[in-house]
């Protein structure tokens, strides 16, 4: 995967809070820390937001439409 570099502000506090977890080892350095947590930020938008459009979804509506059809086909199918 290719990459670009960028520019970034933090504030001071963040950055020394960045720069500690560095220091112990709990991120191997600031780019894939920041790195990571972009990531981690934009799928859990992703699954909020498919959350959201699921909650719009009518079980009932969805229910008959997952089983439209279901009759005939398993009538095509031999008895065990």
């Amino acid at each position: 995967m290719s990459r670009a570099k960028i520019a970034i502000t933090l504030s001071r506090d963040l950055l020394g809070r960045l720069d500690r977890l560095v220091a112990e080892g709990a991120l191997p350095n600031r780019s894939r820390a920041i790195e990571l947590a972009v990531l981690d930020k934009l799928e859990r938008i992703t699954r909020d937001r498919l959350a959201r459009e699921c909650a719009k979804l009518d079980p009932t509506s969805e229910q008959d439409l997952a089983e439209e059809g279901m009759d005939s086909e398993l009538s095509g199918w031999p008895e065990y």
